[in-house]
């Protein structure tokens, strides 16, 4: 079990839905997230979200994109945790940020929101690489993509969000 699950279960729905917002931008999603507390372990709660997540129409996970920065940039609804995850994308060379920059805008261009990856652990160059991978897919493949990077986001900030 984690360590703070009992504290998420204990938490007012008001206040667990802002912990849950803070992993995925879409209100919907938190409060039925929240709503289905208390959870017997993570791997049930991980489980609702998912379940929540796959309720989501085109138009909420466009709304729940529009909550990051783009790669290589500050900001967005939970900024400790997007510098947190792009740390190792900070670090990369001027040229690589550049070029980020530039693929970011002609991405959103593109699809209508900003290229979305689970950014923890993986390095400028290999986003970049990504980046124009998808710029090939299409727009319902790219939904699904970008749908399918904030799932893993949303789980990564649950797990660390209940461990520390």
């Amino acid at each position: 079990m984690s360590d703070r699950l009992p504290w998420f279960n204990d938490l007012a729905q008001a206040d667990a839905e802002n912990v849950l917002y803070g992993c995925l931008a879409n209100r919907t999603w938190a409060e039925r997230v929240a709503a289905d507390r208390p959870y017997e372990d993570l791997e049930s709660l991980l489980a609702m979200a998912d379940i929540a997540s796959a309720e989501l129409s085109d138009r909420e996970w466009m709304d729940a994109f529009a909550a990051h920065p783009r790669i290589g940039e500050r900001g967005g609804h939970a900024p400790v945790a997007s510098e947190g995850e792009q740390r190792r994308v900070m670090d990369a060379s001027p040229d690589t940020l550049s070029a980020l920059a530039v693929e970011n805008r002609r991405y959103e261009e593109r699809f209508g929101h900003v290229f979305l990856i689970a950014a923890s652990g993986r390095s400028a160059v290999e986003i970049l690489a990504e980046l124009r991978r998808r710029m090939n897919n299409d727009s319902a493949t790219e939904l699904q993509e970008a749908a399918r990077e904030q799932r893993r986001i949303a789980r990564l900030r649950l797990e660390k969000a209940l461990s520390e």
